[in-house]
């Protein structure tokens, strides 16, 4: 009998490690194929921004329908984010989207003095603090979980006023609404990669699209910042 006892606790123990092991396999699985989606998310757009930049005059005549568009195609990637196909034919048709309704701000920044240097030195930024600030709340044991909530608050504030300036105009509250959204986004991406690495989310496409959200966010909002602080007017 007691043969049998410590056989079954050896029996248990290899099965609680096994079942530990293979939820810790799984999870770097999800992990590797959210960003590999990310990734492909960034390339997406890019090319949309690149295809986009030889017509910037006609995107930014139809400016709000494409945005109603990439909106239509976020919310049917929501929706169909556990149909394999579906979701990244979704997921790619929103990033080349938002790349190209990005062409309107790129060409106006372009055509400024040191144009160039502006976009270069916003993505460059962007790249490392996405990349700082991901590291950091992949190994700190601080926990950014309960920031959602303010999180959503702050950017339903920054939205309303975005749209009330759209009305006003005013390039130095533009720059205050860009500021809070490059420190809003930051903040989103210490939220969203805990999410990520705790397995809060049910499918790679859902961490990839919060990931490519906060990483299009922050640079749009430094690329104001930038483009505000270097205009002349």
């Amino acid at each position: 009998m007691a043969l049998y006892d410590r056989d079954y606790i050896h029996n248990r123990a290899t099965q609680g490690y096994s079942t530990s092991q293979h939820s810790a396999t799984r999870l770097s699985t999800f992990i590797k194929q959210t960003y590999q989606l990310f990734a492909a998310s960034l390339l997406a757009a890019s090319v949309g921004a690149y295809v986009g930049m030889s017509m910037a005059p006609a995107i930014a005549g139809w400016f709000w329908p494409l945005v109603i568009l990439e909106f239509v195609c976020l919310f049917g990637l929501y929706a169909a984010k556990k149909k394999e196909g579906l979701n990244l034919v979704l997921l790619f048709a929103f990033t080349f989207l938002s790349g190209l309704t990005l062409t309107p701000l790129l060409a106006v920044i372009l055509q400024m003095p040191g144009g160039a240097g502006i976009v270069t030195n916003a993505f460059v930024l962007t790249t490392v603090a996405f990349g700082g600030l991901s590291v950091f709340a992949m190994n700190t044991s601080k926990d950014f979980s309960a920031m959602g909530k303010m999180l959503f608050i702050t950017l339903i504030i920054m939205v309303v006023a975005g749209l009330i300036n759209i009305f006003l105009g005013s390039p130095i509250l533009q720059l205050a609404i860009a500021s809070v959204g490059a420190i809003l986004f930051s903040a989103f991406i210490l939220y969203d990669t805990q999410n990520i690495i705790r397995g809060a989310y049910e499918t790679p496409i859902e961490g990839a699209i919060a990931l490519y959200l906060d990483f299009l966010n922050l640079f749009v909002s430094l690329l104001q910042i930038f483009g505000i602080l270097g205009s002349d007017e």
